[in-house]
């Protein structure tokens, strides 16, 4: 029996394609902000400074790139095991974890590299968006903060506050000065 190709009223019907359906991209969440990260030489590179188990590797790297480049456990470890089966890393199993390490081929290949992959990312992402992670960290806790221990007048210059500071983020944007 043959299909006949789905409609877009066909596919409105099953949650999917119906009218005014935009394609978002990759990751679903509309398309990709910054530059993805090469996963393969990022882990060559932390491993040449040290022995890593695979999230550590993930933080470390969010970390290094102040929050712009966090890569999915369902991207580095394929590639840690891609890298073990080519010989570059071995991994051992230690308290319930496995840490892995270069070999010495690894070592090698770690040496070619000029500079780090998270640089190349940090580069051109500019000086303000290294920090912004870390910033809203700190803006978040103090909202907690906030609502949370404070009576209801603090809790409303706080809610004042926020405001504030959104219609002046847009007031950048609005600020043509080319």
């Amino acid at each position: 029996m043959r299909r006949r190709p789905m409609h877009s009223e066909d596919r409105a019907a099953f949650g999917g394609w119906g009218p005014g359906f935009v394609p978002r991209g990759r990751g679903g969440r509309g398309g990709r902000r910054t530059k993805r990260g090469n996963v393969r030489a990022a882990i060559v590179a932390l491993l040449a400074e040290r022995p890593m188990h695979g999230y550590e590797m993930i933080q470390e790297l969010e970390s290094r790139t102040g929050g712009l480049w966090r890569p999915s456990p369902g991207s580095v470890y394929p590639t840690l095991q891609l890298l073990e089966d080519e010989g570059l890393i071995s991994g051992e199993q230690t308290s319930g974890k496995r840490l892995f390490a270069l070999t010495e081929t690894g070592r090698a290949e770690a040496g070619t590299q000029q500079t780090p992959p998270w640089a190349e990312i940090t580069e051109d992402a500019g000086e303000a968006a290294t920090h912004v992670h870390t910033a809203m960290g700190q803006l978040m806790m103090a909202i907690r903060q906030v609502m949370h221990a404070g009576n209801e007048e603090q809790r409303e210059r706080a809610l004042d506050v926020i405001n504030d500071a959104r219609r002046r983020l847009y007031g950048i944007l609005a600020d043509d000065q080319d």
